[in-house]
């Protein structure tokens, strides 16, 4: 508390300093948002500047407007035969030039002047095929929205379709779906997940390697997704880095309690063919943070962008992140409330991950151009766990090695894309990605396993037991093909296919896309979509080995195919006033192929994958079904006149089939997520151009169904827990709640080009335990409920110069 005082004090008393007005240099391209080629002549000018401020785009497209005042600034683009867009809520800081890449779309009918048509605000994703279920993010929402912990992941629950009742996960759960379903795309690039401490076959973590001061605007899309996405069915992260700066050498430090100390630079390699780089490193510091552990995380990350500009062959650009993260959690130093460990255990945990990538764009005339990305990948976790056996007084006598795990996935990729607009009304993008797996899984294993004998009575089970070992790889390839047409600038049709074959299962799907989209008139957009989305099953699965005879063990699962869910979506938009949205989709997701036990039984691999690990299930077969239904109620104010207002509704629900033919609630269907958010900032200084902010989030969803626990079975299964799978998921944890407020201030030097932002987070500050999950207990020998962290401070500070 005394550090806290001393921070608030000096950011206090350095803003009360008397400040100058101070400018900063607005740039960028602006380009045809189809064809991608760069527009010669247009303009973009600063709202409500006299006298006006602006710039006219050269024949590369770029553009420079100097001396624009630091604050929130709004812009106006115009070209002739363009849908003129405006942009609000730029933020200019002293510390770091703006940087702008504005895409304009063609007019189908022909503008013989300039109209101001529509607004560049999040309604729209940057995919111009996605009509439904689609949003962009950037780095300022990532660092302003309270309880984010500078998480794209965490950003994602405050909008609608997306839950996530847990605090030591940023699992993400879309319109009632595993996380497993969800795509991470970075740079084009396929990837199994960006989170430290990750494991095989999950795509959430307790922190994310994504750097967010690397992050372009990128987007976020929840159901019925363009034909270029493939192998997931929930929902796509399509993450962009960002250019370094191509005129000057930018810095940024930055320390924040939950996600670590950062360096990161940026600067020119060549102003004459504007490259670039961009580079940051950061060491986690969560010892500092609320974890939901006694034990401490060590974690690493650096990620890096490499724009080597327009070159002879054409755009090349280098790009990449990587990451280790390590934890020991000592038995004899914790206790039974752990999040993630037990007090009869040692666990020692290594993790790595890294994607480096090389991107090549060629432009084949003013109207087409081939992008093809080459990539690699790695994601390795290695568990060991030790079971200590001990007295009754609980002091330790002996340990055994009780489980090896080492997982390591490499990906190699390439992927290409073909993009041609035929005219202003026709659009045709086409590509394939194929992936090359190298896999090497191993896990052995006797915890708990009242099967494995202990013949010399000495508590040690006599040896362990091989669940996976394969070392070898395969293909995942897909293609697809989609297009736009445009009758007239009020209706547009999106079609496309996407296909994909699995090498190791052999297995091939075909997904039709479809999508039609109306504009009513300036304020009321209406959309309705149909997609097919195939996914490949889980590596802990699909490698699983299965004893089919006395100590003899089988892949059982070896020949499951891809699971489907057909996404149905209906979405109106209508713009209430200006900067206010008032979004509402209406959705159904028919599930079918799902693995699921040969014998009648509850089990789906539909509920696996908000975990560590997965269940321990062979000879699945692909006959069980499941179903999400659900309506979602966004209303946003986007920040204007200095303040912005979120608040998303859903209400859904999401049910399965097992083997047995009963109809029961999925893992994730805690029926109703309510999320408000809200934001205001006061200026100070003079010309406004520091600011006080103030920053909060409500958040409250219905608890998640469980299976109860067999306790009398458990006790005589040695511990290892049984659930009354007859009755799975019947029950409900009780519903999640969680307040946030947050308060910073946003300071530009009086007569340097530097900035500085600081805030504190309050998360949690009605300091509500909320239930986490109810385990047996071998200390107690009984079932317990473990709750989730209650109230912490996450504190910030960034400099920019």
């Amino acid at each position: 508390m005394k550090n806290i005082k001393l921070w608030l004090f000096a950011i206090i008393l350095f803003g009360s300093v008397q400040a100058m007005s101070q400018t900063q240099v607005v740039k960028g391209k602006i380009y045809d948002a189809q064809s991608e080629f760069p527009l010669f002549g247009a303009n973009i000018i600063l709202l409500d500047s006299d006298p006006i401020v602006g710039a006219v785009s050269d024949p590369d497209g770029n553009f420079r407007i100097d001396n624009v005042p630091v604050g929130r600034q709004v812009f106006v683009v115009q070209y002739i035969g363009y849908k003129t867009i405006t942009l609000p809520n730029v933020l200019v800081t002293a510390g770091k030039e703006v940087v702008l890449d504005i895409k304009l779309e063609e007019s189908v009918e022909t503008l013989e002047s300039f109209v101001v048509t529509s607004d560049a605000d999040k309604d729209l994703p940057l995919n111009d095929m996605a009509k439904v279920s689609a949003r962009t993010f950037d780095l300022e929402e990532v660092t302003r929205f309270s309880g984010g912990r500078n998480d794209i992941a965490r950003l994602a629950t405050t909008f609608a379709g997306v839950s996530a009742p847990n605090d030591s996960r940023n699992d993400i759960v879309v319109r009632g779906n595993s996380p497993t379903g969800l795509l991470w795309r970075i740079e084009g690039i396929p990837i199994g997940t960006t989170n430290h401490f990750a494991t095989l076959g999950t795509t959430g973590g307790p922190v994310n390697a994504l750097n967010t001061n690397l992050l372009r605007t990128s987007d976020f899309l929840t159901g019925a997704f363009p034909a270029e996405y493939g192998n997931a069915n929930a929902a796509v992260f399509d993450v962009n880095f960002r250019n370094g700066n191509t005129d000057k050498v930018e810095f940024t430090g930055q320390v924040s309690a939950y996600s670590g100390a950062e360096l990161m630079v940026e600067g020119p390699i060549s102003r004459k063919n504007e490259s670039s780089y961009l580079v940051s490193y950061r060491y986690g510091i969560a010892s500092l943070a609320a974890t939901g552990t006694s034990a401490t995380p060590y974690y690493q990350d650096l990620s890096f962008k490499v724009n080597l500009g327009q070159t002879k062959i054409g755009k090349v650009e280098l790009f990449g992140f990587g990451g280790t993260s390590d934890i020991d959690f000592l038995g004899d130093e914790i206790d039974d409330t752990d999040l993630f460990s037990n007090p009869n255990q040692d666990a020692f945990i290594e993790n790595e991950l890294g994607l480096v990538g090389l991107s090549h764009t060629i432009r084949l005339d003013n109207t087409a151009y081939l992008k093809t990305v080459f990539g690699a990948s790695t994601n390795f976790n290695q568990y060991l766990q030790d079971n200590l056996i001990k007295d009754n007084n609980g002091n330790t006598l002996n340990s055994y090695r009780a489980t090896n795990v080492f997982n390591r996935e490499n990906r190699f990729t390439v992927s290409s894309t073909l993009n041609k607009k035929f005219s202003a009304r026709f659009n045709l993008r086409a590509g394939l990605v194929n992936e090359k797996y190298d896999l090497d899984l191993f896990t052995s294993d006797r915890d708990n396993r009242s099967e494995i004998p202990d013949d010399n009575n000495d508590g040690i089970p006599d040896y362990l037991v091989n669940i996976r070992d394969y070392q070898d790889g395969y293909h995942i390839t897909q293609v697809f093909a989609q297009g736009e047409y445009k009758f007239n600038d009020d209706w547009s049709l999106t079609g496309g296919i996407h296909s994909q074959y699995h090498g190791f299962t052999e297995d091939m799907s075909l997904e039709p896309r479809l999508a039609l989209s109306w504009q009513a008139d300036n304020s009321k957009r209406f959309s309705l979509a149909y997609g097919r989305h195939a996914q490949s099953i889980a590596a802990p699965i699909l490698f699983l080995r299965e004893e089919v005879a006395d100590n003899q063990f089988e892949m059982t699962n070896r020949d499951l195919e891809f699971m489907y869910s057909n996404h149905y979506v209906f979405a109106f938009d209508w713009n209430l006033a200006p900067s206010w949205r008032l979004k509402a989709e209406t959705y159904y997701q028919d599930i079918f192929n799902v693995p699921v036990q040969a014998t009648p039984s509850s089990y789906s691999v539909i509920n696996e994958g908000a975990d560590f690990i997965f269940d321990e299930e062979g000879s699945l077969v692909n006959e069980g079904t499941g179903r999400n239904l659900g309506l979602e109620i966004t209303l946003e104010k986007f920040f204007n006149n200095d303040f912005y207002l979120l608040a998303t509704t859903s209400i859904f629900d999401s049910k399965y089939k097992g083997s047995d033919g009963v109809e029961r609630n999925t893992a994730f269907n805690n029926q109703f997520v309510l999320n408000t958010l809200f934001g205001k900032e006061w200026k100070f200084g003079e010309g406004g151009r520091n600011a006080w902010t103030f920053d909060t989030k409500l958040t409250t969803a219905g608890g998640n169904p469980y299976t109860p626990i067999d306790l009398d079975a458990t006790r005589a299964n040695a511990g290892r827990e049984v659930t009354r799978d007859e009755i799975a998921y019947s029950e409900k944890y009780n519903s999640y709640f969680r307040w946030d407020v947050k308060f910073g201030v946003r300071l530009n030097s009086k007569k340097k080009n530097v900035s500085h932002q600081f805030f504190i987070d309050l998360q949690n500050v009605t300091n509500r335990k909320n239930e986490f999950v109810k385990r047996y207990n071998e200390v107690t020998d009984e079932i317990n409920v473990v709750e989730q962290i209650g109230f912490f401070p996450d504190i910030m500070y960034r400099i920019q110069f």
